[in-house]
Formats: structure tokens, sequence, C-alpha cells
């Protein structure tokens, strides 16, 4: 397939227009999962494909530029962690592990199912993003 002059212009003008609502369904997809379908590994999925998204219309070394390495494996991490956190704390709070109607409050059950489920989406979508660095050239260290 040949480039055209301009195809570079269409696609990196197209995704700097649909990158943004794509993210938030994303987000939304992850915090939907409390109520209906949805939940944080497609909403996960759905922010790491944006990020591809992104590096493909931009280039991946302009995205690891903005996007690097050791904020993906914080991000990872701070999704692990916020799992972990939910599902000690219920320990704590008396409960079993990962007993979300262990906290005290009317909708305290709802935001814990919220906190972990962005907890997933965090921990998904940083790690799409990794493999997808680390199969588009080396280890996808910036």
């Amino acid at each position: 397939m040949t480039r055209r002059p301009g195809d570079g212009v269409v696609v990196a003008k197209t995704v700097r227009l649909l990158a943004p609502v794509v993210l938030t369904f994303g987000l939304f997809t992850a915090l939907h999962g409390t109520s209906s379908v949805g939940g944080g590994f497609q909403g996960g999925a759905v922010v790491g494909a944006t990020l591809v998204l992104v590096a493909f219309a931009f280039g991946v070394a302009a995205t690891r530029r903005w996007l690097r390495h050791a904020s993906l494996v914080r991000l990872a991490a701070a999704g692990v962690g916020l799992f972990a956190a939910v599902a000690v704390g219920s320990l704590v709070a008396g409960g079993a592990f990962l007993e979300p109607g262990a906290y005290p409050g009317p909708k305290a059950a709802v935001y814990a199912i919220e906190l972990v489920e962005l907890g997933i989406a965090a921990t998904v979508a940083a790690v799409v993003a990794l493999l997808f660095f680390h199969l588009a050239g080396g280890d996808g260290r910036a």
C-alpha cells in the first residue's frame, strides 16, 4: 500500500478528535460494571487500545516520549494496589476478603466495587500499552 501525502495529517487529526471520546467511553465502561454489562477489564482494554491507536497515529517513538515506561508500570502497580486496598479493607471492616458489603454506609458497597473496577481498568490499560510498546520495539523504555 502506498502512502499519499496528507495521509498522516488525516489520521492524526481524526485520532486527536476521537481519542478523548474513546477514553471517556473506556472510563464509562469501567465504572458501569456495577450496574450492567461492562467492567474494569473491558474499560481497561478500551483505554489500552486507545493508547495503541495514538501510537499508530503519531508514531511509537513520539508516544513513548510522553507516555514513559515507568509511568505505565506505576499505573499498573497503582491498579493492583487499589484492588488490594479494597480487598484487605473489607477484612479490616470485619468482613471476608473482597466483600464489598463489609464496609459501613448506605452506598459503600457500590463505591468499593467501583474502586475495584477502576483498579482493574488501570492495570489492564497499562499492561496492554506495555505489551504493545514491548512488541513495537524492545522493552518499551523511552
